[in-house]
């Protein structure tokens, strides 16, 4: 698998996600400045990182999503290429217009920087394949801007679809507006893009990749991608 993560003004999660994908795929990715007009030749997975791209300034992941990389990643996707924008990288995903809806202000309009519970809604993805449907798992938020919003029809279009990939969730995976932590409408807390090769998500399993810090749940995300190229190969 041979992997790229961005790194824009204010990226600040670029090295964990790139440690994660080293650790459980055996290499390192490549780092590309927001400058750079290409990908490196056979990239499969880019990975945009969270942080405050250019201070999110505007809105979150507005100027990102002009930047000059962007559309070497715009290619890779129309390519069939698989990307993922965790956090700020969701929302430079959404700002691009490479996924529906925008992310809004937490409900509580503060700052979420905690352990939530996710569930698996379908396992049949390159990105969840490393886990079972209805699975729930605990990683970690870290975002103000966090509501996942988009209009009606293309909620219910998600919906029917199967484009919703990860839900906020009660531990015991059922539905409550208590765990609803940021607000998100239908608790949305990943989508994917009309053809599934672009994930937009905004907890970050990255975090939660190494016994050390107490969970290991966000294994199962890096190591499902790197079993799908395995296949692939």
């Amino acid at each position: 698998m041979k992997s790229a993560v961005l790194i824009f003004p204010g990226s600040n999660r670029e090295r964990d996600a790139a440690r994660a994908l080293k650790l459980i795929s055996g290499h390192a990715p490549a780092m590309v400045f927001h400058a750079e007009t290409e990908l490196p030749a056979g990239t499969d997975l880019v990975v945009l990182p969270g942080g405050f791209s250019y201070g999110d300034y505007l809105r979150c992941g507005a100027i990102a999503a002009h930047a000059p990389i962007m559309e070497a990643v715009r290619s890779h996707v129309r390519r069939g290429g698989l990307a993922i924008g965790i956090c700020n990288g969701f929302q430079i995903l959404c700002e691009a217009e490479l996924l529906p809806g925008v992310l809004l202000r937490n409900s509580g309009i503060k700052f979420l920087c905690r352990e939530v519970c996710l569930r698996i809604e379908r396992s049949d993805t390159p990105f969840t394949r490393g886990y079972n449907a209805g699975q729930v798992i605990r990683v970690p938020i870290a975002h103000g801007e966090g509501s996942y919003f988009a209009s009606p029809a293309t909620i219910a279009r998600l919906e029917n679809e199967g484009r919703v990939l990860f839900r906020y969730t009660a531990p015991d995976g059922s539905r409550n507006e208590a765990w609803n932590v940021n607000g998100s409408t239908n608790a949305i807390a990943g989508v994917l893009s009309e053809k599934l090769n672009v994930l937009g998500l905004m907890p970050h399993p990255e975090n939660h990749v190494e016994s050390a810090i107490g969970s290991t749940d966000g294994r199962g995300f890096f190591a499902g991608l790197v079993a799908h190229f395995a296949q692939a190969a």
